[in-house]
Order: structure tokens, then C-alpha cells, then sequence
């Protein structure tokens, strides 16, 4: 999250000052029955013990608040949650606030760090809050860098004075909600801002980004967009500024070439299922605008309902007897991979659930299979050294799964902040077609546990699987190449990055002989490769003195492609030579000022 400010094309308060630094923020799960067997003989050998079948649904957990249109002390219970999460950046609260179908008046739901707001129905419209769900930075002095890993979802909302306030930053999606207004990404004051993700949604009024320094838009429909400051992007999306790039800086796609939409909770009747939305090709405006949307859905029944406490066997015993699984919110130390075998398996976390790799095992992989969906979950990094911590397919994948791909949305990763944390790869991408949807993969830069060496983690997300589509990819300071893409025929629409900021020198992130390893880098064998709206930002507080020799580098070839690549020096804390290769002016001075290509080659 960058720490500077960025210049806004909006009218700001005369009264608002520049902030000059980013101040970091330090901050009884239930357990599942651990069903070991049944009893055997004293004569009979171990292979005869069978574990008991684990049962499929079950409650969701203290964690999970279910409301209805006649719960009494909806909004008491709404603050006392805020006031408990609204700065506990690093705590370990985890909560999701489910409202079942219904009409609700006079809330407002503020929404702070682990909450996630979500309704019921299986269109937004079916939840109706007359009233509004608010992200601001109160907490933070104004400056809203730091509102990460919280989200709204699958609700109406008619805000009390015409316009919702959503001021987030990384890792803070606002998926399926239709705002009857307008809608502003800005902290109160204009502080500064860095954020964010918009999918399937509906804003009928004016959506403000204001000091916003970018943001990405999915699939939605709006009534209008008020500025850009660095690099806003938008595909399918109805009512989106027409391309502009760099000036205003607005990259638009009228479509996004393939989407899936995240699964979600909703209640049939008394019954809670999972819709799972089908995929979309060349897809624009919302799912559900028309209706019942499109896709199928599962039974609770037919998932596993995990509490915190319950041990990764446990987990991979219900994926083994073809139970899909349910991660209620909390906290969950993994000793072995989750393994995910089983084509279509659903892994679907609620209220930011966590998982911690305890003993330097990978926390989650996805075998060479169709149509897994994994989607609401964050993974931190344990203290031992995990060579990776999310594999969507094993070394070597090759099957098409062109027609049914595996979509990881949500998926958040983090590496120190919340204490040490060492990974040398955060995310690779194994199988074919895989779409990323949002995702945050972050090497924390505060909080505690943080240091070059104190939580290492070389690459961020490493693509090695053809014909993988990345939407709203944010990416952030890793010790080498914060995305290293090896895989044919690669496609991302949208990319945030800032450069590690502890690098104590230009020799410890010399990458041969280039100064400075690129934040996206396209393997020198790759002949096709397209991406559109990619900013990379360093901000060197170790030594100011950093020179990276350019953000972006791809094989110089007719089929690699970028559109709407810019870098930025935070105010002059490093520089860059070029943007992409060697194209693109080089940063200067304490400006803050962009530098920009508008195409590639």
C-alpha cells in the first residue's frame, strides 16, 4: 500500500494535509471432533481400522451472525464487532455477517479488519439495507492505505444520504451488491487511498474514486466514474469511461474474455446451499440482473463444516469421501497439504478464514483436475520456510481445461505482518486455463516479524501453466520477481505492485546484470502473453538510492503485448530507468509524477 499521496484529478479540501508517513499498525474457535476410527480387536491389524465417516453440514459456528428482519439489536451487535476489529490489523478475530432475505432500515454496518458482510438471497436484491456499509479510516488518522481483508457481498443497499462510503484498500472486494446511489472509494477528508476490486455489481449512481490511487471494475454496471489518479481498469463493465490511457488513466475492455463468479452462501427456504455461477465468455454487466442467475448449486450437506482446531487429516479425509469443504471463520494450523483431488471440489472460506502452514508444508494443492473452485481465504505464511503455500496443479500439468477451468478468487496471501513468516513462493499456477480473480499476494512491509531476511519470500506468484487469465492480480514486495510468468498464451487484466521497501542496497536485488528484478517478468521463452493496465511502484526507504532498471520485462516479440503500463517513484524513494524493457521515460525527482507506455512493442 503505497505511502504517498497521489495526485488526484478530483478537488480535494483545502483543509486536508499531506500525510507524510504510513504508520504500521500492530495490532474460542470451536473445534471439530477429531474422528480417529472405530475401536478394533486387540488381534486386529491396523490396516482393518476404518475412520468413521465425517458428516457433511452442521451449524456454522460462533462466528458467523445470522440476522433476520426481526433480530432485535442488529446495529449494537454490528458496533460491538467494529469497535473489537476496527484496528486489529494483526488480530486474530474472524467474523462473517450473514442477513437472511428481507428488507432491514437504520443500519450502518461499519466493516472493519477479518469481517465480511454478505446477504442471503440469491440476488442482491433480496437483502435490502436501508441504510449503509461503511469502510472509512477513523482508525488510521484519514489515511486509508492500510484497510485491507474485509468484504461485502450479495446485498441492496439505499444509503441514507445518497452515497455509501467504501474507502479500502488491497484484499477488500465488494462482489454482487447493488448501491441504489452513488458510491465513494475515499476516506473521509480524501486521505489517501489503495485500493481495490468491484465485481458483478450494480451501482445505479456515480461511483467516486477520488483519491483512490487505483482500482479494477469486473462485470458491473454503473451510473458513471468521477477521476483517476494512476491507473483505473475496467472490462465489462456498463457505463465505464471509454479508454483513455494515460490521460485521465483509463484502460477499458468492452468485455472480460472469461469469467466465473465466486460461489456463494445463500438460503433456499430454511435450507443454506452454495450457488455455484457459471462461466461466462466475453462477459459484461452483472449475473443476476435479469432474474435467477445462471449455475447450479450444492447442498450444505454436502460440504464439510470446518471449525478452527480441526487438524489438515481431518480436512483431507472429508475431500477424500467426496465432501466439498466450508472453512467457517477462524483460524486453522495445517501440518500436511489440504489436498483438493477431486475434479469440481468446492474449498470455500467465510469471514477472511486463515490457514497457517505450521511446518513449512505447503498449506493448499489442487491435483491436474477440472472445474475446483476456491474462493474467500487467506493463507499466512508459517514460521518455518514453505517452498510454496498455494500450488493450483502439480509440476508438468497439461490437460485442457478450457471448458470447466479452476477459479481461485479471493485467495489472499501474506507472508509476516502478523509475525514471521518465510515463503520462497507464495502461488503457482500449475494447470491450464486457471482464472485468478483477485487476488492479494503480499509481503508485509509492517506489522511484526518483518525484515529482508526476517520473512523472506522470494517470488510472489510464478505461472507456469498455458492459457491462464488473470483478473485484478495485486502483487507486493518480494525479495526477487513479484510475478514470474512462464506459461504460453497468459492474459491479466489489471496489476498492482510496489517493490519490496527494505532492500538494503542495489546489490541484494541485482538480478544479474539488471538492476533490480521486474515486478512482472514474461520468460524469455514465451512467444504470447497480453495484459492490459499494469502499474508497478518503488518506494526504497532502505536505501533511497535503488535504481530499478525498469518494472516490466517480456520477451521483445510481436505476440507479448501490454496496453497501459506506467511506474511510479513514491516520492523519489528509488527510481526507474524505464517502464517495460527499455521503452518508457525514466522517473525523476520527488514528484510522484508517473511514467507511462501506452502500448508494447
Amino acid at each position: 500500500m503505497p505511502p504517498v499521496p497521489p495526485e488526484s484529478s478530483a478537488p480535494r479540501p483545502s483543509t486536508v494535509s499531506r500525510r507524510t508517513v504510513l504508520g504500521a499498525v500492530a495490532a474460542t474457535a470451536a473445534s471439530a471432533p477429531l474422528l480417529t476410527g472405530l475401536a478394533a480387536p486387540a488381534s486386529a491389524a491396523p490396516s482393518t481400522v476404518r475412520p468413521r465417516a465425517l458428516p457433511g453440514g452442521g451449524d456454522l459456528g460462533p462466528n458467523v451472525l445470522v440476522f433476520d428482519p426481526g433480530t432485535s439489536g442488529i446495529q449494537a451487535k454490528l458496533d460491538q464487532i467494529f469497535h473489537q476489529q476496527e484496528s486489529a490489523q494483526f488480530g486474530t478475530g474472524r467474523y462473517a455477517l450473514l442477513f437472511k432475505p428481507g428488507t432491514y432500515s437504520g443500519l450502518n454496518a461499519q466493516i472493519g479488519f477479518y469481517t465480511s458482510i454478505a446477504g442471503l438471497g440469491l440476488s442482491p436484491d433480496d437483502t435490502t439495507i436501508n441504510g449503509d456499509v461503511t469502510v472509512d479510516a477513523g482508525w488510521a488518522n484519514g489515511n486509508a492505505t492500510q484497510n485491507f481483508w474485509r468484504s461485502a457481498e450479495n446485498l441492496a443497499l439505499v444509503p441514507v444520504n445518497g452515497t455509501d462510503r467504501w474507502a479500502v484498500a488491497q484484499a477488500a472486494p465488494f462482489r454482487r451488491m447493488h448501491v441504489r446511489g452513488g458510491l465513494n472509494l475515499a476516506p473521509s477528508g480524501y486521505g489517501w487511498a489503495s485500493g481495490g476490486y468491484i465485481a458483478d455489481s450494480r451501482i445505479d449512481g456515480q461511483v467516486g474514486p477520488y483519491s483512490q490511487q487505483q482500482w479494477y471494475t469486473r462485470d458491473s454496471v454503473i451510473g458513471g466514474w468521477v477521476n483517476a489518479v494512476w491507473n483505473m481498469v475496467f472490462s465489462g463493465v456498463q457505463g465505464a469511461p471509454a479508454q483513455s490511457f494515460p490521460n485521465p488513466p483509463y484502460t477499458t475492455l468492452d468485455t472480460t474474455p472469461v469469467s466465473r463468479e465466486k460461489p456463494f452462501l445463500y438460503l433456499n427456504g430454511s435450507e443454506y446451499r452454495v450457488f455455484l455461477p457459471e462461466k461466462r465468455t466475453n462477459a459484461r454487466g452483472v449475473t443476476w440482473g435479469n432474474g435467477t442467475p445462471r449455475g447450479t448449486s450444492l447442498s450444505l450437506s454436502e460440504f464439510y463444516v470446518a471449525k478452527p482446531g480441526v487438524s489438515a487429516a481431518t480436512l483431507n479425509q472429508a475431500l477424500a469421501q467426496g465432501l466439498h469443504l466450508l472453512l467457517t471463520p477462524g483460524i486453522y494450523h495445517v501440518d500436511q497439504p489440504i489436498q483438493v483431488n477431486r475434479a469440481n471440489t468446492v474449498v470455500l472460506g467465510l469471514g477472511y478464514a486463515t490457514i497457517v502452514p505450521d511446518n513449512g508444508v505447503t498449506a493448499l494443492r489442487v491435483a491436474d483436475v477440472d472445474g475446483v473452485r476456491l474462493a474467500g481465504f487467506l493463507i499466512d505464511a508459517g514460521t518455518v520456510n514453505s517452498a510454496t503455500l498455494l500450488e493450483v496443479g502439480p509440476s508438468g500439468a497439461s490437460r485442457d481445461h478450457s471448458a470447466n477451468p479452476t477459479t481461485v478468487q479471493d485467495v489472499f496471501v501474506r507472508i509476516g505482518g502478523a509475525g514471521a513468516g518465510k515463503a520462497t513462493t507464495s502461488m503457482v499456477i500449475n494447470n491450464r486455463n486457471t482464472i485468478v480473480d483477485h487476488t492479494w499476494v503480499w509481503r508485509a512491509d509492517h506489522g511484526t516479524g518483518v525484515g529482508w531476511d526476517t520473512n523472506r519470500a522470494d517470488y510472489g506468484v510464478v505461472v507456469n501453466g498455458d492459457d491462464v487469465l488473470c483478473t485484478g492480480l495485486f502483487v507486493e514486495h518480494f525479495n526477487k520477481y513479484d510475478v514470474q510468468w512462464l506459461g504460453q498464451r497468459g492474459r491479466t487484466i489489471f496489476f498492482q505492485n510496489e517493490k519490496a521497501y527494505d532492500a538494503p542496497n542495489q546489490a541484494a536485488v541485482q538480478d544479474g546484470n539488471v538492476k533490480g528484478y521486474a515486478a512482472y517478468k514474461v520468460g524469455d521463452n514465451v512467444t504470447t502473453h497480453e495484459a492490459w493496465g499494469l502499474g508497478s511502484y518503488c518506494n526504497y526507504t532502505a536505501d533511497t538510492g535503488i535504481v530499478q532498471h525498469h518494472g516490466f520485462a517480456a520477451p521483445n516479440t510481436s505476440g507479448v503485448k501490454f496496453h497501459g503500463v506506467l511506474v511510479v517513484s513514491l516520492g523519489g524513494n528509488g527510481q526507474y530507468e524505464h517502464v517495460i524493457n527499455e521503452a518508457g521515460a525514466p522517473t525523476s525527482g520527488t514528484s510522484t509524477t508517473p511514467s507511462t507506455v501506452v502500448s508494447y512493442p
